[in-house]
């Protein structure tokens, strides 16, 4: 097989594989959102860059997963009971433009650390209700 051949056959090989990894992302996002409890929302942790993806409600949990990733674990796990909200506000100039529009950033701390949210307001009401109605920290009491 001459030169041409083997390029043309190895470029062909990298777009077939790259066209397989583009449909396993979309599967796995598919996935993700067709589950209950599941909201579109962006992430910065520690004053680091945004970074979009898809948060899923556990019983006790908050996991987060990265929107472009073939992973099916999350990135991040919050404990509910670790969880505090801190509030909301419109985003930034600078921080609008690197989320998506129409959304409020909501602020958290966890275990000591400050992390953000960016999510539309109706996913915020549903993560301040999951978190009101989570258990106290405690044994056998509720808020």
């Amino acid at each position: 097989m001459d030169a041409p051949g083997i390029s043309f056959i190895a470029l062909a090989i990298a777009f077939g594989l790259l066209i397989f990894a583009l449909c396993l992302s979309g599967v796995r996002r598919f996935n993700l959102r067709r589950a209950l409890g599941t909201v579109d929302a962006s992430i910065c942790v520690a004053g680091n860059s945004w970074q979009m993806g898809v948060c899923r409600y556990q019983d006790n949990d908050l996991e987060w997963f990265r929107l472009i990733s073939l992973s099916v674990r999350p990135k991040y796990t919050f404990k509910r009971s670790s969880l505090e909200l801190l509030g909301r506000r419109k985003p930034t100039e600078a921080e609008a433009v690197k989320v998506q529009p129409d959304v409020v950033i909501v602020e958290l701390r966890y275990e000591g650390q400050d992390l953000h949210f960016a999510m539309k307001f109706d996913a915020y009401t549903g993560l301040s209700s999951w978190l009101e109605a989570g258990p106290v920290i405690g044994v056998g009491t509720w808020r």
